[in-house]
Formats: structure tokens, sequence, C-alpha cells
């Protein structure tokens, strides 16, 4: 069935490297805790993972941001850690706790028995893709995401999250053998996991690399970049006629943007850390430089509005007036430098989205 065209193309456009009337917004993590709605819906499935795998509650938790604020894009409802689930590590989310699995891989024996899992056990995804972009009838479009393979990596030797990483980082270390197989078979894992999600109908998709910024100089480059490399190599460039456009994020990559800025991808996503002006400079403009994607601390969402409204400004101008008419240029797509805090008051997500639409309409008038 053929999806609805698209009504606000605008996230797309900017992904290209495209003149827009305004600068696109949406919100990593933009469907979850801190929206009362998610609560309830989370309440009636009973888990993080029986909302995730239930592709009418996924539906609806993707859509409730939408409902409430203008954002330009819509998130997949789902998480990173789908793929080593599907692996067989046995993942489980605990009210209030992080994830977990059942199996850690840190031995010879454990790396041996891990392989690129059949794509049929991810159904659940993708039947929530082609659910959700229906549902949007072409108002936004629909962003599909993974974990990095290298993120991925950190979860499946550690077995949840980490404070310290020694186990994923004694494991590089001591056997780096063995940490490169993983992250090969992560890579490609990764990579068919979202050739189907844009098979399913993900009109973007994302490379979350959250814990790059854990490693050393050199490491990030051996172990982080040149697996996202290895994924983005094989990701489909087209579907249906529309360019895929292809953002990656490191959290606390931003000592690394000259590493970054020939990656085959459309956008890079910064952290807060980052000067906007700068890394445009380094590498957002000429003919193949890449649209930026963040970067304001989501913490700013707990100050007063008029101090949200403030710092909304003081991004977009950072990044200075996007490029205007025909042809490419640099771009700007407004997001939070890292996901929205659970506890974020859902009244202060309303004042960024439309300080963020007034100011950067305001900042394309000419002088």
């Amino acid at each position: 069935m053929p999806f609805a065209p698209l009504q606000n193309d605008t996230f797309l456009r900017a992904c290209l490297r495209q003149s827009t009337d305004h600068t696109p917004v949406w919100l990593m993590r933009q469907a979850g805790r801190y929206l009362p709605e998610y609560r309830d819906t989370r309440a009636k499935a009973g888990s993080f993972m029986g909302l995730a795998t239930n592709t009418d509650y996924a539906t609806e938790v993707t859509l409730q941001p939408l409902d409430r604020y203008a954002l330009d894009a819509a998130i997949l409802f789902s998480d990173i850690l789908t793929v080593p689930d599907a692996m067989g590590l046995g993942l489980s989310f605990a009210l209030g706790e992080g994830p977990k699995f059942a199996k850690t891989v840190r031995t010879e024996a454990d790396v041996a028995t891990l392989a690129v899992p059949d794509m049929d056990k991810l159904r659940y995804v993708f039947d929530a893709v082609t659910s959700i972009r229906r549902a949007l009838n072409g108002r936004v479009p629909l962003i599909g995401f993974s974990g990095s393979p290298w993120t991925l990596a950190c979860y499946m030797v550690e077995g949840g999250g980490s404070d310290d990483y020694r186990a994923v980082k004694s494991l590089m270390y001591s056997r780096p053998d063995l940490m490169h197989r993983i992250l090969a078979i992560n890579a490609d894992a990764v990579a068919a996991y979202l050739n189907a999600q844009i098979e399913a109908g993900a009109q973007a998709v994302m490379v979350f690399d959250s814990w790059g910024g854990v490693l050393a100089d050199g490491k990030f480059q051996d172990f982080s970049l040149a697996y996202t490399r290895r994924v983005l190599a094989q990701l489909k460039r087209e579907h249906e006629g529309a360019v895929i456009p292809r953002i990656v994020f490191t959290k606390g990559g931003g000592l690394w943007l000259d590493d970054m800025k020939d990656l085959d991808c459309h956008a890079l996503g910064l952290d807060w850390t980052v000067n906007l002006a700068r890394a445009r400079a380094q590498v957002g403009e000429g003919a193949h430089g890449k649209a930026l994607q963040g970067n304001i601390d989501p913490n700013v969402l707990f100050a007063p509005p008029e101090r949200i409204d403030a710092e909304v400004a003081a991004v977009l101008e950072s990044f200075g007036a996007p490029h205007q008419g025909s042809g490419t240029g640099p771009t700007h797509i407004f997001n939070l430098g890292h996901g929205i805090s659970q506890h974020t008051p859902p009244e202060h997500v309303s004042v960024l989205v439309d300080a963020v639409h007034s100011h950067s309409k305001r900042l394309r008038q000419p002088a």
C-alpha cells in the first residue's frame, strides 16, 4: 500500500542541505517518560518491551509528542538494544532501571556463537515502522534508527549500562581480535536492520553512537568510527525514488569532527559541548559539507520559559543563517545534545519548539 504524500518535508530538506523556511526541530527520546500519556500507555502494555513489541502501542506512543508539539519529524519508538536481543542475549527492562541482558559476550566461546540475527526476529520493529508511517499520513517524515556497533558492544559485554566500561574496555585492550569480531558482526547486523526499516517505510535513518565518546583517541577511530563506516557503506541510498538521509550522532565526539567529516552520511549530530559556529566551519561548509543536528543542553528545559527562549535563540545564532535559495549549503536541524530527561515539564517542550520556529524564521529575514 503506498503511503500518503509528505506535507512537511522541512527535516528531510535540511538533512540534504537544501533551504527551508524555518529550522526543523525534533527531540531525541521525544516519545517517552516525560509525557503522562506515554506513562499511561506503558502501564497498559505492562512493560517497556511489551510496549516496543506491540505495533499498536509503538504507533500510539510515537505519535503522542506530535499531537502536543509542532515537531518536524517523528522517530520510531523502539530501543537501540533490539538487535543484540535478537542475537539471543535476553533483553529485559525493570521499571526505573536500565536495560539488562541475561547473557554477556566476554569470552572466545561467547563470540563464536554470535551471528547477524534473522531479521524476522525483529519483524515487530518493521511492522511498527509501517504502521507509524501510515498513521502519520504524511504529516512529517519518520526516522528509523539503531545503536552503533560500538555502543551495542558496550551493552553486550557489560550486560547492561556501565559507569566505567571496565568489562568492554578490558576486552578491547586484552583481546582486540575478539572485539573486532564482535564489532564486524554488529556492523553487518545494524546495516541489515536499518535497511529493513527503510523498506518498511523509514524516510531517514540515524546511528546512535551513544558511547563512542568514552573511548581514547585512536581507539575511537579503530573501534567505533571504522565500524560506523562499515554500516554506512551497506545502507540503501534511495527507496521508492526518494533519497534516504543518513545521520550519525556520537555523544562526546566533538573532538573528532575532522575524522567524521568524510563519513558517508548527510548529517552529524552534536552534543552540547560543541560550538556550532566552529563545527559549521569545520564540517558544514563546501560541496561535501554535512548538515548539523543539535545541540542544546537537555537541562535547559528545566529553566523558566523566558530562559528556554533565550537559550534556543543562542543556539540558532551560534549556527548562524542557514543556506537559502537554490542548490545546497550549510543547514541546521535543531535538537537536544542528548535524550530528553524523563523529569522534563511537558509544557516547557512547547516553549522550545515554538521558539525554534519563530527565532529561525527571524534569522532568515534579510538584514
